[in-house]
């Protein structure tokens, strides 16, 4: 076995492959490598830079090194999707074509053995197969009613590439996907498919550092002080006589409106609680100026 070296793995999947005839079959594939020729052509991707391995309903491209991933993300985003496009409005409805990509990244062996072709061997291959395959990955692609494609990359791709935000990957496209598998649970970023974008705080979270801070309160209003009760008014007229009031007539504290023929001096308080203070109370003089 060779010494496993660093590659960018590109895995590609036909929907529903098996379910059509060996004529459609055939010519899905032959559409597969052709819209991969041309994607990986505008990304810069020279065909030494490349190896290929058939999978009949798909293809493993394993990528050197020194191809730059977001050339090659870019590629998958914007051309890849308009290939597809290309090619699904000329088809009849049984050859049409839709696709779930992994980009993912890590150590590959190449093991080859006479008379055999492949011979890939690496934990991170076999990792970004079962996100290929995933209900998750499936389901992005079917709750996409007019798309052609869905992307995943892994958590290394999405960390080192996708969350900078470099020119064409837009990383608030991608939301945070947790992939059950045999061994565990696999993380992993989609583009595309159902579900929330993940925004900027939920980037972070996803990545181990939470950049989620709680939403701000608006101030609490003051509250308007009660208003003061009204004063509370007997409910008939109470006069309150200090000095040496003088009253010609009658002087009714009831119903009776307007008092004749009187005649009033000193201080005099018309209405109030009903009280005067106790050194004052009852101190009124009748007009001969004796106290009453």
């Amino acid at each position: 076995m060779r010494e496993p070296v660093n590659r960018t793995i590109l895995l590609l999947d036909i929907e529903r492959f098996s379910r059509r005839d060996d004529v459609v079959q055939a010519v899905l594939r032959r559409t597969l490598n052709t819209v991969v020729d041309q994607t990986l052509v505008t990304a810069g991707v020279e065909a030494t830079q490349q190896y290929r391995e058939d999978r009949g309903d798909g293809l493993i491209v394993l990528l050197s090194g020194d191809v730059a991933k977001t050339a090659v993300l870019r590629a998958l985003l914007t051309v890849m999707p308009e290939l597809l496009h290309d090619h699904n409005r000329l088809a009849a409805g049984g050859a049409q074509m839709r696709l779930r990509m992994v980009l993912a990244a890590g150590e590959v062996a190449h093991d080859p053995q006479a008379g055999t072709t492949g011979g890939l061997v690496g934990h991170d291959l076999n990792q970004a197969f079962r996100l290929l395959d995933s209900d998750a990955l499936r389901r992005a692609l079917a709750e996409q009613a007019d798309g052609h494609c869905v992307l995943a990359v892994s958590t290394p791709v999405y960390e080192g590439v996708v969350r900078h935000g470099h020119h064409g990957v837009r990383p608030e496209l991608f939301r945070p996907a947790e992939v059950t598998v045999k061994d565990g649970v696999l993380s992993a970023w989609i583009q595309g498919g159902g579900g929330e974008a993940a925004g900027p705080a939920e980037a972070g979270e996803a990545g181990g550092v939470s950049s989620r801070s709680p939403a701000p309160q608006p101030p609490a209003q003051a509250q308007a002080p009660a208003p003061a009760p009204a004063p509370e008014h007997p409910g008939g007229a109470v006069f309150h006589f200090h000095g040496a009031p003088v009253v010609h007539g009658s002087l009714v504290g009831g119903d009776q409106h307007g008092v004749s023929g009187g005649h009033v001096t000193g201080d005099v308080i018309l209405g109030g609680s009903g009280s005067a203070p106790a050194d004052r109370a009852g101190e009124s003089r009748t007009e001969d100026g004796g106290r009453s």
